[in-house]
């Protein structure tokens, strides 16, 4: 398997977040990962691209995402003309909190927001701009006990945000979802676990005990997904981390991720992701530096 860039940051066992406020001209940095999450703000970036797992958008003036810890994850110069981009990159151990305070009653929003992390959340522009004032004024802050309210601050604010899009598959960053309903979790198990077979309705609405018109409501109302889309998702997800990872042929990876058809795959991948398959991996593999 290839290997992303593993950055090093300068983030201290002592340190309890690293912050950088920069101008910068053009997106140079390789794909990379690291161990801590990080909360990035870019503004002056229309036209860049942002990939984040499997993952690619095009952004508009303003960008702002919270990265789980591992998250592969890169912005490229792509269209991107303007000039003065202004990024504000934050950087903080994934147990900055604490597993203790995150669990108390008062947290929960902020241990959800902890969790779709994990994916990868892009904020949407209305949050963005509630945010705005606050993500700079943390750069003016003097740095010790008050700057550290105030990133404590913007994370609260932003788990109340509803305005916001998960970006990599649960299947391509190897998250384990934790629905809340006992009967979707092993559903859910049951699919991560055989997407290579072919998968019935009828299969999974016996191991809800429940008869597939009613599963294929419930399964919805408790995950905002159809049955088949779920399917589909986590096949893709696997499928890109094929893409990414190994030589394989498309056509092998098409029929290895459970699709039984190549232009089936191929169609459902670009409407998915927004490019082929074969553009996904080239387009992969040019940020990819190989340690």
């Amino acid at each position: 398997m290839n290997n992303v860039i593993t950055e090093i940051t300068p983030l201290s066992e002592k340190d309890c977040f690293y912050l950088v406020d920069r101008q910068k001209d053009s997106f140079t940095y390789p794909l990379h990962k690291h161990d801590e999450m990080e909360l990035n703000f870019i503004e002056n970036c229309e036209g860049a691209k942002r990939i984040v797992g499997d993952s690619i958008e095009v952004l508009q003036n303003y960008d702002l995402v919270l990265l789980g810890s591992g998250l592969e994850h890169a912005w490229e110069q792509n269209d991107c003309k303007m000039e003065g981009v202004h990024e504000i990159t934050i950087q903080f151990s994934t147990d900055l909190l604490g597993k203790t305070l995150l669990e108390k009653n008062q947290m929960s929003s902020l241990r959800k927001l902890f969790q779709n992390a994990q994916n990868g959340i892009a904020f949407e522009l209305s949050s963005i701009m509630r945010l705005y004032d606050r993500i700079h004024e943390i750069t003016r802050t003097q740095p010790g006990f008050y700057r550290v309210l105030k990133l404590f601050e913007i994370l609260y604010e932003l788990s109340l945000q509803d305005g916001y899009h998960l970006l990599t598959s649960s299947a391509f960053a190897h998250v384990q979802n934790s629905p809340e309903s006992r009967r979707v979790k092993k559903v859910e198990e049951y699919i991560d676990t055989h997407y290579r077979d072919e998968i019935r309705l009828q299969m999974l609405a016996d191991i809800a005990s429940m008869t597939p018109t009613a599963f294929s409501r419930f399964f919805k109302l408790r995950t905002g997904k159809s049955i088949s889309d779920y399917i589909i998702d986590v096949r893709l997800g696997h499928a890109a981390r094929m893409l990414a990872d190994s030589t394989n042929s498309i056509v092998e990876i098409c029929y290895d991720c459970g699709f039984n058809n190549v232009s089936n795959f191929n169609r459902i991948f670009k409407k998915k992701k927004g490019c082929t398959p074969s553009a996904f991996r080239e387009n992969y593999r040019k940020t990819k530096v190989i340690v």
